[in-house]
């Protein structure tokens, strides 16, 4: 099946539709990718470890989140349209006309489907660097910080998980006084940026009972 780029690039190859997204919010922005990680950013990761962990709790409590999205392909290609996030583990992205994609996690896999060619490519979420993104208790032990920048108007914070998505990376920048999550980059093994940008965001939303259904029966007729 033909694959389509999307928020969340290297969430494996999940990163070929869109995102997240990210994530995923959630792929990130421009700019930002695994040119942070340097020597020098490397050393100083300890000191900025603590931040790190005090952001990802607070976002780690956000259980429920709804925005606007544009994302940044790496091709320099721009989509946008709107992102639903539930933790743990699940979160949608609906693509803007006249982009056919939406992309699903229900908490186990993470499906991209083109509406419009009836294709679905399913990926397990616990295979893509979503699954830091989504967790219920964002765990930033066991070395997944490659690197934190701290600014006077953003926080970057990159992660990855050479046991669970190769050389993939996930950066994500936050507000550094509110600790809202702004955008969001995600590298894949190639070193090809996918950025994600949300707007509008509001948390504490209900969502319909379908909103993160996984159509698993569509699929195997597919096949």
């Amino acid at each position: 099946m033909t694959k389509t780029r999307v928020p969340f690039r290297a969430i494996g190859s999940l990163a070929r539709a869109s995102a997240v997204a990210s994530m995923v919010g959630m792929g990130l922005l421009v700019g930002a990718s695994a040119a942070l990680v340097t020597p020098a950013l490397a050393q100083a990761a300890p000191a900025g470890i603590g931040a790190a962990q005090e952001i990802a709790n607070k976002f780690s409590g956000v259980k429920t989140l709804t925005g606007n999205f544009v994302q940044f392909g790496p091709r320099g290609e721009q989509t946008e349209g709107t992102f639903y996030i539930e933790r743990p583990g699940k979160i949608r992205f609906n693509y803007n006309k006249p982009s056919p994609i939406r992309v699903i996690s229900d908490g186990s896999s993470v499906v991209i489907n083109n509406r419009k060619l009836d294709t679905w490519d399913l990926y397990p979420l616990s295979k893509t660097p979503l699954k830091l993104l989504l967790s219920n208790q964002i765990d930033l032990s066991g070395g997944k910080v490659k690197s934190v920048k701290q600014e006077p108007d953003m926080t970057t914070i990159v992660l990855g998980d050479k046991s669970v998505f190769g050389n993939s990376t996930i950066t994500m920048m936050f507000d550094p006084r509110s600790y809202d999550l702004r955008q969001w980059t995600i590298t894949d093994a190639q070193g090809l940026d996918t950025t994600v940008m949300i707007t509008n965001v509001r948390t504490g939303v209900r969502f319909a009972d379908d909103m993160f259904k996984i159509d698993y029966t569509r699929i195997a007729m597919k096949k």
